[in-house]
Formats: structure tokens, sequence, C-alpha cells
């Protein structure tokens, strides 16, 4: 049986993380060959490559880089882990993953699209997942939901950042219509993963034809 690649993406704040634990739980109680990960991260260099990434007293460091240390990490991380991973016929639920850095980098930091799309395919080794999920919710629910948490350096952009990063997800999605399920993350989290867990149950079923 082939590995089956699943990504969990959103704004600050969505609930990703925790859908993804609760997936990763639910398919390994029945049975399921399962690897959780993250990105930035996922592996001892892509752990120490995010630590620099998210690091507030980092606020010097330019668009430029910045892309470059996400590729960095993703690449290590995509061949390290997830490759590998998949290639033993195990599930991959990965909190985020090349999306972000489009959303982030691309529609609200103002780097080239097609730059991105270029450097990230040789960075993912043009690995693509086989599904995605977005938690939709807005940005005033995503400020209310991260308050009272320590924010990271990208958590500490202003709300005209915000607001292109979820604009930004909506080209994704538009643009890939058959890999995206866009759920509605401001309902409870249990309505929120019994619809996940039916679509990856679907969608892993409708991949083995």
């Amino acid at each position: 049986m082939k590995g089956f690649f699943i990504t969990f993406e959103g704004i600050e704040g969505c609930g990703k993380s925790t859908q993804a634990k609760l997936l990763f739980d639910y398919l390994v109680e029945n049975g399921y060959n399962v690897t959780l990960t993250r990105e930035p991260g996922g592996t001892d260099i892509s752990e120490k490559i995010r630590e620099l990434l998210l690091d507030c007293q980092n606020s010097k460091m330019n668009k430029e880089t910045e892309i470059l240390l996400y590729m960095a990490s993703r690449s290590q991380h995509t061949g390290e882990l997830i490759i590998p991973a998949l290639e033993s016929g195990s599930i991959v639920l990965c909190d985020r993953y090349f999306d972000s850095t489009l959303a982030y980098q691309g529609y609200a930091r103002g780097i080239e699209i097609s730059t991105i799309k270029t450097i990230n395919s040789y960075a993912s080794f043009g690995l693509i997942p086989d599904l995605t999920f977005f938690l939709d919710i807005t940005i005033d629910e995503s400020f209310r939901r991260i308050k009272d948490k320590k924010p990271d350096r990208l958590e500490y952009e202003p709300r005209s950042f915000h607001d292109k990063v979820k604009e930004g997800f909506n080209r994704i999605i538009l643009d890939n219509p058959t890999r995206f399920v866009s759920i509605n993350g401001q309902n409870s989290v249990c309505d929120v993963f019994n619809e996940i867990k039916e679509t990856t149950l679907w969608k892993m079923k409708e991949g083995q034809r």
C-alpha cells in the first residue's frame, strides 16, 4: 500500500494543530500506520531552523533570507522524514506545508509566486500533498484565539499582513480545487474533527481504487 500525504493549513489560531493530532490519534487507534509532523520543523535540523524563523529577536530578517530558510527546513524535512514515511506506506499528517509559504511569503510578503514555486519544487523533491484541509476562520477570531499566548515573529505582524495571508490562501484554494477541502474552523472542535475524519477516510478509499 502506498502512503497518503495530508496537510493542514490556515491562518494563526485556526485549530489545525489540534485537528492534526486528533486525526493522528484516531487513525492510530484504528490500526493505521501514521506519521505526525509539522513545518517548519519535523527533524532535528529543521527544528533548529524553525527556532531561527520564529524567534522574535530576529526581527531584522529580510524576506529573501526568510523564504530560503523555510525551503531549507522543508528540504531536510521532506527528504529525511516525509518521503521515507510515504514509501513505507505511512499516512503522513503535516501541520503546514508549501501552501503556507505561498500565502505568507508570496501573497503577504510580496515575493514572486513563480519564484516560490520554482524553489519549492526543488526543495520538496516535487512532492505534492494528496489532500489539504484548510480551516477557515475570520481574522477577528484568529486574534481572539491567540491573544493570550506569547506571539512568535510572524504572529507579531500587523493585521494588514494577516489579511493578505488569508486572501492568499483563498486564491491558492481556488487554484487547487481538487486537493483542498475548506472547513469552517469556527465550528466546534468535535464537528470540525468529524468532517475531517469522514473526508479523510473517503479520500483514502478513493485513492486506493
